[in-house]
């Protein structure tokens, strides 16, 4: 009887997760993206499976609305990659969410991924996974706290290895060249 009971109230909650995201559909229709019930669906299982493998455990509703409402507006998203770059993103908020220890917030994560996703990745979701993340996540189990103030906006340069486009340093080599 308890096995019942359980696979009762995992249907339920899988029911309401379902419906919050087909919710999410109004606001992503204005960017050209919506999820069929299947997609949805997929989507669950998807974060269901991630959990697992990072052991973390929800309460109350999962992040995939968050998720899906903060990356919805991406330049890099279309409809032919918005499932799978949904799964993608949201395996990567729950590994750094362990690799952070847990000291970022959801929304502090999801500041610093959108931004990394836009402006470093280019819509790159391994280069995301394998660069960006890992250095943020590092700097913070380090004790950095300078994300708390900024919500996670405008860190990656202060950890960043990469050197970055740089217009005057670029003209005075084109004036070098040419005159």
């Amino acid at each position: 009887m308890d096995e019942k009971f359980y696979e009762m109230i995992l249907a339920e909650k899988e029911k309401r997760e379902m419906s919050v995201l087909m919710d999410c559909n109004e606001k992503t229709a204005r960017f050209g993206l919506s999820l069929t019930e299947q997609e949805a669906h997929e989507l669950v299982i998807c974060r269901n499976e991630s959990l697992k493998k990072y052991r973390r455990v929800e309460f109350g509703g999962g992040i995939l609305d968050k998720l899906i409402c903060t990356f919805c507006d991406s330049s890099y998203i279309t409809q032919d990659t918005y499932k799978e770059t949904m799964e993608e993103l949201q395996d990567i908020f729950y590994c750094f969410k362990n690799e952070a220890a847990d000291q970022l917030t959801d929304d502090e994560l999801l500041a610093f991924m959108k931004e990394q996703f836009e402006d470093i990745c280019m819509g790159d979701t391994e280069y995301l996974r394998s660069t960006c993340l890992p250095r943020f996540a590092s700097a913070i189990r380090a004790g950095y706290t300078g994300y708390r103030k900024s919500g996670g906006n405008g860190e990656y340069e202060k950890l960043s290895e990469e050197e970055r486009w740089d217009e005057t340093l670029y003209m005075d080599v084109v004036k070098e060249l040419f005159w």
